[in-house]
Order: structure tokens, then C-alpha cells, then sequence
């Protein structure tokens, strides 16, 4: 049984008086048809098993009608809003007899039956008010002409309608599984791993089928249309990544080609692809969206901690491009685990561990005024990077390796608070003093170059000479040696070159010598000392800690040394 696709327009011909037959539903003029595009736009006919959009506005009502010629003919009419609520009305309004077109094999021209509908107002079969995609649905409808009207309140608004006398045979939308919902299987701070249980159309009937999730921040969508409608975008999906390929489609500023990281999420439990659709535009920022193929089950990366998102699940039926809503969720991701702040003390020294590649939070609220701050800090092992904040404002931001020293400039009751970021090699250890009080630095201050040479043509079976730099303010320097493994390398020299570790951590026995140097000439500030009583054909590592006024002392590199086998 036919439900008839012809345009109000061109219902009679052109130059003629006689009244266009409405055509039947043959496959091959249907499909011709459709691709005429001024045939269709602004149609106000319904077709046949195919969706049309329209677009309403706003307190201005738009009727679309459809001719079902025979009783007890199956129906089914979907209605799906994109902008706004819409108020929808589907009517009945009973053919003549002698318009039937059973004894003369012509129908009687569209526009004259309605013109009849205006006399009478026919039977209400249906009416809804909202923006869920509703359907009516007969299976035995009576013949008529059927009149379907749609009313916008709101704003302006997109819609599309979808109607076909084969709703059985056609089934152009995916059918959900007994339980629609999404679920949220996984939470973190930046992640969400969402599943749902597949569609039975895929299976059952062997149609193209694939899923599109959406995540936006304001609300679930319950179609598609109202996500490409919020987008902006005709084609609004894009596919997953191909196989050998990765790319974020959720990096915008890449949208629609490939990138060089796959850091929009990860697919679990995969299986055949179905085709991908056409390239996409770009969208809002605020909605993310993608389609993964047949999978049914998505993790969604690159979120923001402790910010609520919505997310939702769209069945695509590539064959027919029309789709069905699971049920959406939303979900909260975690928050960024708070970070203990340490309270600095004026004038004392702070010990500080940070993990790999982590970042620690310092404190410090002078109790009185001041001009200037002096922030003092020694890093033990890498490089690290510190920002300074006074009262909210970024004041310094650098890399700090060994000891530096910070002049900030102070305000009255001003707040500082000082972040340092660790290094990716490792853990780092420092130590941190800030003060309001200009005294003696309480660490050592330490040249450019913290190398020890050793002198190999001074070298002996029990000795050797080594030599290090100074600078012009006088320190104490101690030099210890500890005997070590012929096959004692430069990887074990670097796990132990803690600059913190001071002559306190050494055994007695260790020690060597400790003596005080400085030179104004800092072209002279050279020292060198000879360290007897070694054994023949040993190794030895030698170290040389500065030890500041305040007690505080920093190692310069160790030095692997050996003495002559034979001499």
C-alpha cells in the first residue's frame, strides 16, 4: 500500500488544466526523485519511507500532508524536534468515494482534497507536546488524507519527519536493546568509560551499523538532529581512527585531520568497523562527538577535573542515515587531589621531596613588613623548575639547579606562595629558606664549575693530587674518600651525587681533611690538596663539601680516582 510523495507545486502541470497523477511508489522514480532537490525543498508532502526536515518558526504553524488510498494499510509517522519543543497534531480527513482512482485510474489532485480538510476538520488521531521523538504508529490505518501539523512556541526551530506505509519491512531506525541506558563504568579526573549493550538491528538484520557518542556540558540531547542542530554542522561525526592510525578528534584545533597523538580515548572490545561517514566540519567547543564503528564501549580522555559532563549514545543505521537515542547519563569527573601546603618559617631552612614529575606547594606570610624577600634554594639532585606568586601574582618562574638565590620584591602584609615542579628523570630533594632579614647567606656559595680534577701525572701507588675552585667568600671545605669497586661507574656516581647529604652522613673514617679557602682574584680562587695513605691499585671516590655559616653544606661532584699498580 502506497502513502504518495508528490509536492504541492507541482501537482499540476505546467501550462496545462489536467491534474498531475500522484505517483506510485516505484523504487527507480521514488530514488530519482529524491535526488531532485528542487523538487523536494519546501515540499509540504510527506514521502514515503524517507525523513524529510523542515524548519519552523516561531508561533507560525506549517502543515504537511500524505494520502494513504487503501483501509487497513499499516502506518507509522515520527516526529523528531531539533531546536525546541514542538506541539504536533496528526489528522484525518476521509477521501470522497469517487477519489479513490479505482475506476478511472486517477487520483484526485492533492490540492483539491485539501481544500476539503478546511471544511471539515477531520478526526485527531494523535497529538503530543515536547521534544522527546515521538511516533505514531497503526497498523491498520484507514484510507484519507492525512494532515500533520507542527507549531514552534519557543523559537524558530528545525524538525523531521519520517513516515512510511512498510514500517515493518523498512525498519529505518535501530532498534534499542531491552535496557537503553548508559552506563558509567570507570571514573577519573580526566577520564570516563562509558558501555552500553549493543543494538539488535546489526545482528539480526545485517545492516551497516555504528555508534556516535556526544559529550556536552549543559544538557543530554535526545537526537541527533538536536546535536547538529546545537553544532551547526550538516555532518556533525567523525569516524574512529583507522586501523595503523591515530588522531584526537577532539583536538579542534586539528578538527577533521589526523594528529599525531590518539588522546581523545580508547576502545575496548573491538570488532568489525563499519563504514566511516564523510569528513566533518568544525563544532562547538563545548560538544564533543565521534563515531567508534560497532564497539560498545568508549573511554572518553581529555576532561577537565571536578566538571560535570553529559553523555550520550546515538544507533546510526548507515543505510538509511537515521538514528535512535539511548538513554544518556551524565556524570561528574574526580577532583585533583588537593596538595598540602608547607608553611615556611622566616630565616629556616625547609627539607622538600617531590616525586617524579610532581609538584609541591610552600607557603610563606612574613609576620611583619618588608622591603625585600630572599628565597634560598638548593636542589640536590636535577634541575628544578619554581614560580613564585605574591598574592596571587606570578613574580618569578625558572629552572633552579644547585643553589640559587631570589631577591623578590616585598609588600606589607604581602602572601608568597611558591611552587616547585620535580624533574621527569626522578625524585628531587631541596632544601628551602626564605627571610625578610638581609644576614649571611646560609648556604655556601659555589663557582660555576663544581668539578674535582685529579692530576694523573701527580698520581701514585698511594697518593694523588686533586684540585677544585673556590670563590671570594671564605667557606670551610672537607674532603672525604671512600673506596670502591674497580668497576665503579659513572651510572653509580650519579645515583649517589646528593648535593644535600652533608659530611654528617660520612663515617669518620672517611674523612680526609677540612680546611678554609677563599681568593679576591677569582682567577686564582684554585686550591689543591694530595691525599696519602692510599693502597696500590685501588679506587677511590673522593668528594669535597662547602660548608656555609649556617652549618649548610653542598658536595661538589664526586671524583673517581685510582692509584698506580706499580710504581
Amino acid at each position: 500500500m502506497r502513502l504518495f510523495l508528490v509536492p504541492v507545486l507541482v501537482l499540476f502541470l505546467a501550462g496545462g488544466g489536467g491534474a498531475q497523477k500522484l505517483p506510485t511508489r516505484d523504487e527507480g522514480l521514488f530514488q530519482s526523485q529524491v535526488r531532485d532537490k528542487a523538487l523536494f525543498h519546501h515540499s509540504s508532502v510527506v514521502p514515503d519511507g524517507a525523513e524529510i526536515s523542515g524548519y519552523l518558526f516561531r508561533d507560525t504553524l506549517k502543515r504537511y500532508y500524505f494520502v494513504v488510498e487503501e483501509d487497513n494499510t499499516p502506518l507509522s509517522v515520527t516526529v523528531t524536534p531539533c531546536d525546541a519543543p514542538l506541539e504536533w497534531k496528526l489528522t484525518l480527513q476521509e477521501l470522497p468515494e469517487e477519489s479513490s482512482g479505482e475506476a478511472s485510474g486517477q487520483s484526485e489532485p492533492l490540492e483539491e482534497q485539501k481544500q476539503q480538510v478546511t471544511v471539515e476538520e477531520g478526526q485527531e488521531l494523535f497529538s503530543y507536546k515536547g521534544n522527546d521523538v515521538e511516533s505514531y504508529v497503526s497498523s491498520s490505518a484507514p484510507a484519507g488524507l492525512y494532515q500533520l501539523e507542527l507549531l514552534s512556541t519557543e523559537k524558530d526551530s528545525g524538525v523531521r519527519v519520517y513516515a512510511s506505509t512498510t514500517p515493518a519491512s523498512d525498519q529505518p531506525y535501530p532498534e534499542l536493546p531491552y535496557d537503553p541506558r548508559l552506563d558509567v563504568t570507570a571514573l577519573g579526573r580526566t577520564t570516563v568509560t562509558l558501555a552500553w549493550k549493543p543494538s539488535p538491528t546489526g545482528a539480526r538484520l545485517g545492516q551497516p551499523l555504528q555508534y556516535c557518542v556526544v559529550v556536552g556540558q549543559e544538557h543530554n540531547f535526545k537526537s541527533l538532529c538536536a546535536v547538529e542542530a546545537r553544532t551547526g554542522a550538516e555532518e556533525a561525526f567523525m569516524s574512529g581512527p583507522e586501523p595503523g592510525r591515530d588522531f584526537s578528534p577532539f583536538d579542534f584545533g586539528h578538527f577533521g585531520f589526523a594528529s599525531e597523538r590518539n588522546d581523545l580515548g580508547r576502545d575496548h572490545r573491538a570488532g568489525p568497523r563499519a563504514p566511516p561517514p564523510a569528513p566533518v566540519r568544525a563544532s562547538r567547543a563545548d560538544i564533543r562527538k565521534v563515531c567508534i564503528g560497532n564497539k560498545s564501549t568508549f573511554t572518553v580522555a581529555d576532561l577537565k577535573p571536578d566538571t560535570q559532563y553529559y553523555f550520550d549514545v546515538f544507533a546510526l543505521n548507515a543505510a538509511s542515515n537515521l538514528s535512535s537515542a539511548y538513554v544518556g547519563t551524565f556524570a561528574r569527573t574526580k577532583e585533583e587531589p588537593k596538595q598540602k601546603t608547607l608553611e615556611l618559617k622566616d630565616g629556616k631552612v625547609a627539607d622538600v621531596f617531590i616525586k617524579r614529575k610532581g609538584s609541591k606547594f610552600l607557603r610563606f606570610a612574613p609576620v611583619s613588613s618588608h622591603q625585600k624577600v630572599t628565597l634560598y634554594l638548593h636542589s640536590c639532585l636535577d634541575a628544578v623548575q619554581v614560580q613564585v606568586r605574591r598574592d596571587g601574582k606570578l613574580v618569578l618562574s625558572q629552572n633552579a639547579e644547585g643553589v640559587r638565590q631570589f631577591q623578590l620584591r616585598g609588600k606589607p602584609k604581602a602572601k608568597y606562595l611558591i611552587r616547585l615542579r620535580g624533574s621527569r628523570k626522578g625524585a628531587s630533594v631541596l632544601k628551602v629558606l626564605a627571610s625578610t632579614r638581609p644576614n649571611k647567606q646560609p648556604f655556601p656559595s659555589l663557582p660555576e664549575d663544581t668539578r674535582i680534577k685529579a692530576f694523573d701525572k701527580l698520581r701514585s701507588c698511594s697518593s694523588v693530587t686533586v684540585a677544585w675552585l673556590g670563590t671570594q667568600d671564605r667557606h670551610k671545605f672537607c674532603v672525604y674518600r671512600r673506596e670502591v669497586a674497580a668497576g665503579y661507574g659513572e651510572e653509580q656516581r650519579r645515583r649517589e651525587q646528593n648535593q644535600c647529604a652533608g659530611p654528617e652522613a660520612r663515617k669518620k673514617s672517611e674523612k680526609v681533611l677540612c680546611k678554609y679557602f677563599h681568593s679576591p682574584n677569582l682567577q686564582r680562587a684554585v686550591t689543591t690538596e694530595t691525599i696519602r695513605g692510599l693502597q696500590p691499585g685501588r679506587a677511590y671516590l673522593l668528594d669535597v663539601y662547602a660548608v656555609g655559616h649556617g652549618g649548610h653544606a653542598v658536595k661538589y661532584q664526586s671524583k673517581v680516582v685510582k692509584t698506580r699498580r706499580f710504581c
